[in-house]
């Protein structure tokens, strides 16, 4: 099982790796360019910005990759938000839909719930949590459902 602590929801490990399978399927709809919150070690695609080259004080263009810190979930949402004239961004988020950075901006984005639980490489099961991708930089306010 993954390394959860005693909030069921946070994770103790900021760095999860999205499965090669989950990415592969997104990339073949998207084509992305750039993985703006990546490693050398678990990047998705050629160009990346990492931790230590932070994406947050940059102007985004082409078509991006997000799997953000979940831990700093709101700077990163918002900062794909903001980019959204001038590149396209997919991010896959939990879904909290009860929280003010969801309304605030993933409303404003296209959004896919993703119908099952996907693991993260290194985990032993999927998250506890429903996860999303929110599409910025295309349509506005569409909702479907992006089956695994």
């Amino acid at each position: 099982m993954s390394n959860f602590d005693k909030n069921r929801f946070k994770s103790t490990n900021q760095e999860w790796e999205t499965s090669n399978q989950l990415f592969e399927k997104i990339d073949s709809i998207f084509h992305f360019t750039r993985d703006v919150c990546a490693s050398q070690k678990n990047t998705k695609c050629k160009l990346f910005w990492s931790e230590n080259n932070s994406c947050l004080n940059k102007k985004w263009d082409g078509i991006n990759w997000m799997n953000p810190p979940y831990k700093y979930m709101r700077q990163f949402i918002k900062k794909a938000y903001e980019e959204r004239h001038q590149a396209i961004t997919v991010c896959l988020v939990p879904a909290r839909t009860n929280t003010k950075w969801w309304h605030d901006w993933c409303m404003k984005g296209e959004i896919y719930f993703i119908c099952g639980r996907p693991k993260f490489k290194g985990c032993k099961y999927g998250l506890p949590q429903p996860l999303a991708l929110v599409v910025f930089g295309k349509e506005k306010g569409i909702m479907k459902s992006f089956y695994l």
